[in-house]
């Protein structure tokens, strides 16, 4: 049997014995009788003591702390300015997701589950705003939802760049108003977000990032307060740095210099990161609106738990907490809104009543995706 202690191991027995550097898991086998006392030299022991704040970081129980647990509970009372119970709406977007593969109705519309399940994953339900349903019931059920994603995806054309640039003005509506209603622009949503603010619809430049991880280099001096990287802990802020932690997949984007050049996006968003392609060429990655709870990804933040078509995705320890952490973000701003519809309309609207579709067997693309053929709504 063996003890792992920051990739060095111990065996028990006394036969095997190699330097720890965690004193935590010396103490636990001490404790137990699991190593024999013979095997511990002295020095090391003296030296794990000398590190630094190392009384600070030892994980103690409840019970070794001095509290048995034999009280009465409490539970905290609900804070009334958050909403427990958030729904995020989703658009959906054109197409099958793969390439006609699943569907040949040209009306049909879809929405990539991996989007749905980041937005569970950090606590909130979902509402499917299906794009090219009629505008009554698709407004209908934006009111129902305390926050939006605008998905990744090809279209900028046409019928659907006016929706979500209806959508993008609604959410800028309630803000002002008083609700505090979220969005994230993720790929595709942070294009349109830029061309809608910039009223330009050239703005967009061809970059070289198709499928490939890659780092977040953030931006000199810039305040992360009031940010989804807020929460994020030092040293993850460091690997992101550092790490391939965020997957891309695009072919446009915006460089710096054209962005803070554009005087509506200048004054609307605040660049947090920036990222290279592949041809060494710099290109804005998060932004922050000023004024609103409005986040822009020109990176996946959904891709690194939740899908596993492309072998570009990372998947370590270290990337699924950035999904997590993006989407805790997400939700914890969701939760601020204190739009409480009917329970009974919520239900008849949630991404429950739909099925996905596998789809992840041809190797490329989604795993699974939701296919919309036909408006279902129940008012």
């Amino acid at each position: 049997m063996w003890i792992h202690s920051d990739r060095r191991w111990i065996g028990y027995g006394g036969r095997v014995c190699e330097e720890l550097n965690n004193l935590r898991y010396i103490q636990l086998a001490q404790k137990n009788q699991m190593i024999d006392n013979n095997c511990l030299y002295k020095e090391e022991l003296n030296r794990s003591n000398s590190y630094s704040g190392l009384a600070e970081s030892t994980i103690l129980l409840p019970s070794q702390a001095g509290f048995d647990g034999s009280g009465s509970p409490v539970c905290s009372s609900p804070d009334p300015n958050l909403n427990y119970r958030p729904v995020i709406g989703i658009l959906s977007h054109p197409g099958d997701g793969a390439s006609g593969r699943l569907t040949n109705d040209t009306s049909s519309t879809y929405i990539a589950a991996s989007y749905v399940k980041f937005a569970e994953a950090g606590g909130a339900r979902v509402i499917p705003l299906i794009y090219n349903e009629p505008e009554e019931l698709l407004f209908q059920k934006l009111e129902l939802v305390n926050g939006v994603i605008f998905t990744g995806g090809w279209a900028k054309k046409y019928d659907y760049f006016e929706i979500v640039k209806k959508i993008f003005n609604k959410a800028l509506e309630r803000n002002d108003a008083g609700e505090h209603f979220p969005v994230y622009g993720i790929c595709l949503g942070f294009e349109l977000m830029s061309i809608i603010i910039s009223q330009n619809r050239d703005i967009l430049e061809r970059f070289d990032a198709e499928d490939n991880a890659s780092t977040l280099q953030f931006v000199d001096n810039v305040n992360i307060d009031g940010t989804l990287f807020q929460r994020f802990p030092p040293e993850l802020l460091k690997k992101l740095s550092t790490d391939c932690l965020v997957m891309q997949k695009h072919k446009y984007g915006i460089t710096p210099a054209n962005f803070q050049g554009n005087p509506a996006l200048s004054s609307f968003f605040e660049i947090l990161t920036t990222c290279i392609d592949e041809n060494s060429k710099t290109y804005v990655s998060t932004v922050k609106a000023k004024r609103y709870p409005i986040t822009g990804f020109q990176w996946h933040p959904e891709k690194n738990a939740f899908e596993w078509g492309s072998s570009a995705i990372p998947h370590s320890e270290d990337a699924i907490q950035v999904t997590q952490h993006a989407a805790s973000y997400l939700v914890s701003e969701a939760r601020k809104s204190l739009n409480r519809p009917p329970s009974k309309k919520v239900l008849s609207n949630l991404i429950y009543n739909y099925k996905p579709t596998y789809c992840g067997y041809a190797g490329r693309g989604y795993d699974e995706v939701y296919i919309f053929t036909q408006p279902r709504s129940r008012f």
